[in-house]
């Protein structure tokens, strides 16, 4: 039975939100965060193991110091206070992914202690996000459901369990209450998700591939009547593993909890799934406090010592953060704030910079990465990244104009061969002939012809009145079969327009 909801704009409008966000994110070490496993994502299944992963008796864990360098990394770059000391702590509970039937997390000790991370939202403007804590911990294992629908629990009628993930190292970050993003509560998530994707990326750590389970966040909300008033029951939404799907799971909530309060009912503590295919969430568990974990000192391994000094060491390490790289980049490229905006909104920041160190203009870059090509990934329903046309392929084209040797209708074309899989640039101009009309005389004749057929618009040249220019050059491209070049056309027109 379908939940009722309230309208977004009525539901912010009589309610104020309170979220909190648990991004999770898989550092990409080569090894386990306990034992020295191999991690390869893809790989056959529950063939990553040692008897620490499985959590068999007599085996001892021995920290990961790479995994604690990588989580140091990234308390300094969300402005957190990094602990010399910190603790590992046993996270009880029973789930078929947890082969110990515990969680090696940490608790009251963490590594990152408070900190802060301000977002660019999409019309400029900061918000602040505080953050609570970014804890160490190892990831479980994963489930999977067969008989169901969409490889869902429902109407399964058994589970496989790989443990390959169980034991690979995981930071997460807990942020504190969010409180005063109003109406924009979801568009400050997803800014704030993709910041630390970004973050994790510039800084080395971590793959941070949503679609592949690297970073996926817990999506807790509540609503209150306004900052005086107490704050009201939240709901977790677990494991939402797409940018879109965080900010519509906030959505969502916001507009159920808000239908709920106003016909009376209560908002009960307990976690939700969010399911892509209805664009809805599901109720799943009553909610379990902390204390409900019986956390205590993991008494086999002892506390974390990072020094003060080694701590500068990875201070000193740190690389140019993403927000102040898109700063330069905006100013070395010329680029308004609205182009390096829709920039960043399509993730191609980094494919217009791999363009021009390969050779082609900033503005040629941004043209082909958020035109032709961003409109075949809307197409196809992928990233950008995901497709077959690389940086290098796109800088080809552009030299390729520079040369004389495309024009735009040809490069557009060639741009297409090179998506549609028939090679490099030179590969696709080579199989289809594509060039411009370099033949003086072919092009005065195309010309020539264009103007005989239509003297109405010759008239209204000679008189200076240069918009009907587009006419003549449209006659010329479709004599030359879109060959001719359009600057060379209007030049040989104007020459003849003088002499006549």
């Amino acid at each position: 039975m379908a939940e009722k909801l309230m309208k977004y704009a009525d539901a912010v409008a009589k309610y104020d939100p309170v979220f909190g966000l648990e991004v999770h994110v898989e550092l990409c070490t080569n090894t386990k965060l306990f034992c020295p496993a191999h991690i390869e994502f893809g790989g056959e299944p529950n063939t990553q193991l040692t008897p620490v992963s499985l959590g068999l008796p007599g085996s001892l864990p021995v920290v990961n110091k790479t995994a604690i360098d990588y989580a140091v990394k990234l308390g300094l770059a969300l402005h957190c206070k990094v602990n010399e000391w910190s603790q590992f702590a046993r996270k009880n509970y029973f789930y078929p992914d947890m082969p110990r039937d515990y969680q090696i997390s940490q608790y009251d000790k963490p590594l990152n202690g408070e900190g802060y991370l301000d977002v660019e939202l999409d019309d400029g403007s900061i918000f602040r996000v505080p953050i609570e804590r970014a804890h160490v911990e190892d990831d479980a294992g994963k489930n999977t459901h067969v008989g169901g629908a969409d490889g869902r629990i429902e109407g399964a009628d058994h589970s496989l369990v790989d443990y390959n993930r169980a034991g690979v190292p995981l930071v997460e970050i807990v942020t504190k209450p969010i409180e005063g993003a109003g109406a924009r509560t979801p568009e400050v998530a997803g800014a704030y998700v993709r910041a630390i994707r970004d973050i994790v990326r510039a800084l080395g750590i971590s793959h941070a591939r949503m679609e592949q389970g690297n970073m996926r966040a817990d999506v807790n909300v509540s609503l209150h009547a306004g900052p005086d008033a107490p704050l009201g029951t939240r709901s977790e939404t677990k494991n939402v593993n797409t940018f879109k799907g965080i900010e519509k799971t906030l959505t969502y909530e916001i507009r159920r909890q808000a239908a709920l309060l106003e016909s009376g009912g209560e908002v009960l503590q307990e976690t939700r799934h969010w399911d892509e295919s209805t664009q809805t969430t599901a109720g799943g568990r009553v909610k379990t406090d902390a204390n409900d974990y019986r956390y205590f000192p993991d008494p086999d391994l002892v506390m974390v010592h990072v020094a003060k000094d080694h701590i500068e060491e990875l201070k000193a390490q740190m690389p140019e953060m993403p927000r102040e790289r898109r700063a330069r980049l905006k100013k070395e490229w010329d680029f308004t704030d609205r182009q390096m905006q829709d920039a960043v909104n399509a993730d191609a920041v980094d494919l217009i910079e791999d363009t021009v160190k390969a050779g082609a203009t900033a503005a040629g870059a941004r043209k082909w990465w958020l035109g032709e090509i961003s409109r075949e990934a809307n197409t196809r329903g992928v990233s950008l990244q995901e497709l077959p046309i690389s940086a290098q392929d796109v800088a080809d084209v552009e030299q390729l104009i520079a040369d004389g040797k495309l024009n735009d209708k040809l490069a557009k074309q060639t741009v297409s061969g090179v998506l549609a899989g028939e090679g490099k640039p030179a590969e696709v101009v080579k199989k289809h002939g594509y060039q411009v009309v370099s033949d003086d005389g072919a092009l005065d004749a195309a010309v020539d012809q264009a103007l005989k057929d239509n003297p109405d618009i010759v008239a209204k040249l000679k008189g200076g009145n240069m918009k009907p220019m587009g006419a003549i050059i449209g006659a010329v491209m479709r004599a030359t079969k879109g060959q001719a070049d359009a600057k060379a056309v209007s030049k040989i027109v104007m020459e003849r327009i003088a002499k006549s």
